[in-house]
């Protein structure tokens, strides 16, 4: 059966398998990493609460409130209400925040690049799918001695070009789920700058 599908295929037939390939990486890639980046951006009404019971003094339980959250921001400010709160603060801390905000960042950016090399790569492929099979049909043409059946010829045409219209329906998905990541992990990103730089604008002029 896989060798039908390669004479169907033409020359195109390995790049296309490797197209498949490609595309089913990139959708896992993207479900995978949807999820992974589904709580960045929520918590905003807890961490508010919590910053105004921590302006107030009531540090443990705005601590409780932001330790529950499940997004990048609510795990560094968590970390940073816990520094504050044993003593731990100037330079050193800054230094450890950002240092936790970058490992945030790097997680939520990991795989990103993946995507980003199947959408450049995928149509690359697929131009050289039909590259190769216009060469082939070609060949035959110049085999024939110019006597080839114009439908065959057409034939080889269509099996070529098809590799081409393999790799942008590969590319495309993973261009536009690589973009819309991305987006997503530098507002998460912005997410956990914004909570620990207010946490510490408190910490600084509580009243």
């Amino acid at each position: 059966m896989l060798s039908g599908i390669m004479e169907t295929l033409g020359t195109g037939g390995p790049i296309v398998l490797v197209l498949i390939a490609l595309s089913v990486l990139s959708i896992t890639l993207i479900v995978v990493k949807t999820l992974q980046l589904w709580n960045v951006r929520s918590g905003g009404a807890a961490r508010a609460t919590a910053f105004e019971q921590w302006r107030t003094g009531d540090k443990q339980a705005a601590q409780t409130a932001v330790a529950a959250g499940k997004s990048p921001a609510d795990r560094v400010t968590a970390y940073a209400m816990g520094a504050l709160s044993s003593g731990f603060k100037g330079p050193a801390l800054d230094a450890e925040l950002t240092r936790r905000g970058n490992e945030e960042l790097a997680q939520m950016n990991s795989m990103i690049r993946m995507l980003e090399l199947i959408a450049m790569i995928s149509p690359l492929l697929g131009l050289l799918g039909t590259v190769l099979g216009m060469i082939q049909s070609f060949q035959e043409l110049e085999l024939a001695q110019g006597a080839a059946n114009a439908s065959v010829l057409a034939g080889g045409i269509w099996q070529a070009l098809l590799t081409t219209a393999a790799g942008l329906l590969v590319a495309i998905p993973a261009a536009v789920g690589a973009t819309l990541l991305s987006a997503r992990a530098e507002s998460g990103a912005h997410q956990i700058e914004s909570a620990v730089g207010q946490l510490m604008l408190i910490e600084e002029y509580p009243s």
